[in-house]
C-alpha cells in the first residue's frame, strides 16, 4: 500500500497560522512538539511532520476504511537523513508505516509505504482521466496493461502528485 502528501509552502504560510495558540496542541503529539521547538526551522519542522502524517493517513484509511481526523494518533518517529532525502516511521496504532520526504524551497512532498524496500518501487502517474475511485480510494486504470492499480494522489496549492508502484495491480471490483 501507499500514501503521499504534498505541501505548496507558500500556501502553507499564506493560509495556516502554526504559530497560534493551541495549533501545535491539536495536531502534534508532545515528542512531535518537542522535535519542532527543538528544530533549526520550526514552519519546516511542522509541515515536514504534517506531510507525513498525511501519507501514512491515506495508508490507514485504505487499510481499514475509516475516515477520521486523528493527526495525535499518528506520531512520526525515527527521523533520518541520508543524501537530502528524510527518512522516518509513523506509528498509528499498532500499524507501521516507512515515510521518505524530500524537502524543497517550493514544497514538502513525503511518500509512506508499508515495506520500506517499496520505496524502489515508486513511480510518478502523469494526471489522467483513468484515475477512478472506489469507495473513495484511487486507482488508475492502465491502459497498456489493462489493470487497475492503486495510487495515492495529492495536491495542495501549485503542486500535484500522483503515486504508485511499478508492479502492483486490483481487480476491478
Amino acid at each position: 500500500m501507499i500514501g503521499n502528501d504534498i505541501v505548496d509552502l507558500a500556501l502553507a504560510r499564506k493560509e495556516s497560522n502554526w504559530q497560534r495558540k493551541g495549533f501545535q496542541d491539536k495536531i502534534f503529539t508532545p515528542k512531535e512538539q518537542l522535535l519542532i521547538s527543538n528544530s533549526d526551522n520550526p514552519e519546516i519542522m511542522i509541515w515536514n511532520l504534517w506531510s507525513r502524517k498525511e501519507a501514512a493517513y491515506k495508508i490507514y484509511n485504505r487499510q481499514t476504511h475509516l475516515r477520521a481526523f486523528i493527526p495525535k494518533q499518528l506520531e512520526c518517529f525515527d527521523i533520518k537523513t541520508a543524501n537530502g532525502i528524510i527518512y522516518g516511521k509513523v506509528i498509528c496504532y499498532d500499524e507501521v508505516y516507512f515515510t521518505k520526504t524530500i524537502i524543497t524551497s517550493d514544497y514538502i512532498e513525503t511518500a509512506a509505504v508499508i515495506n520500506a524496500d517499496d520505496f524502489d518501487r515508486i513511480k510518478v502517474i502523469k494526471p489522467s482521466s483513468d484515475i477512478i475511485k472506489n469507495n473513495g480510494i484511487p486507482n488508475y486504470f492502465d491502459p497498456e496493461t489493462k489493470i487497475y492499480k492503486p495510487i495515492s494522489k495529492s495536491h495542495h496549492g501549485r503542486f500535484e502528485r500522483i503515486i504508485s508502484f511499478h508492479d502492483i495491480c486490483v481487480s476491478k471490483n
